[in-house]
């Protein structure tokens, strides 16, 4: 027990390392959704005035943007280009890394109504027409569209889309969906409190409230950060980020793998604890079997 109780002190200390990042917590305090980039710039969005910030890890503005309408961002994998999409607008804007126009694209002109558009790379964007209830690859540069696929799922409840080496990945609020391109049903998984996805290389995450989850084909889906005080979580491909009591906090890879061993050594001191008290409760059963046997002997039976 000793052991055991030294082993857990020493793996939380490591834990308790993780980094609380000198941030003003005002600027947490309203934050709807939290961006982090492999730079460790944060973005952070505001449904209260529809604002988004980017600041450096220390707190400096880098730039802003102000809408009249909500936006949607894409999870950020080139922070020269960031993606943003508005239902309500019927636009998709493309900002650099200060946070200034690229491009506009206005969908009013040509489609009917695009429930959601996830944009593949610099050229290609992926369009949801609710009108027609199709999947649209289309190439933005030269206005083409590339292929149309008929999108054989409920639109009502979808919050993100993303297509990667022809797989469609859809999410709900509580539910994950993969589908080919000819939307036949390759997994499905429920998945509470869902926001949006984050792709790294060949990996698909799916980022919920205060939970991270790692889709794999074999594996199916897996949680790879969890912590239910959290505000708000994001990663990048080297850290976890949480807003958690309007304040910041860094994890870094390592951090992640000495959590699940003080869950793990914790999971064990319970099972340990529950075998010894199993064993007292049996020695002490054996003992009061004992004690009545003495005591029909001293009867003379």
């Amino acid at each position: 027990m000793k052991l055991i109780s030294l082993f857990l002190i020493f793996v939380f200390c490591s834990v308790s390392a993780q980094k609380v990042l000198p941030f003003d917590t005002l600027k947490l305090k309203e934050t709807k959704d939290m961006f982090t980039d492999d730079y460790g710039n944060l973005y952070l969005y505001r449904n209260k005035d529809f604002s988004f910030t980017k600041y450096d890890s220390l707190g400096k503005q880098l730039g802003k943007l102000m809408f009249t309408v909500p936006f949607k961002v894409q999870e950020i994998q080139n922070p020269l280009s960031v993606t943003l999409f508005s239902e309500n607008a019927q636009e998709m804007r493309f900002v650099d890394q200060n946070l200034n126009d690229i491009q506009r694209l206005d969908f009013k002109q040509k489609f009917s109504f695009i429930k959601h558009a996830y944009a593949e790379d610099l050229q290609q964007i992926w369009l949801l027409d609710e009108s027609t209830k199709r999947l649209l690859q289309y190439n933005f540069r030269n206005e083409t569209t590339i292929n149309s696929f008929t999108f054989d799922a409920s639109f009502d409840d979808l919050i993100d889309l993303l297509v990667f080496e022809n797989k469609v990945y859809i999410l709900s609020k509580d539910q994950f969906r993969v589908y080919n391109l000819k939307f036949e049903k390759l997994f499905e998984a429920p998945v509470e409190n869902a926001k949006r996805f984050r792709r790294e290389n060949e990996v698909i995450l799916i980022i919920a409230k205060n939970t991270i989850f790692k889709y794999n084909t074999e594996k199916g889906l897996t949680k790879i950060f969890d912590d239910p005080d959290a505000q708000i979580v994001d990663k990048n491909s080297l850290s976890y980020f949480e807003i958690k009591g309007n304040k910041l906090y860094l994890y870094t890879l390592e951090d992640i793998a000495d959590i699940k061993k003080l869950k793990e050594a914790e999971k064990q001191k319970i099972e340990l604890q529950k075998s010894i008290e199993k064993l007292e409760k049996e020695k002490s059963e054996k003992s009061d079997i004992l004690k009545v046997m003495d005591e029909i002997q001293d009867l003379g039976f």
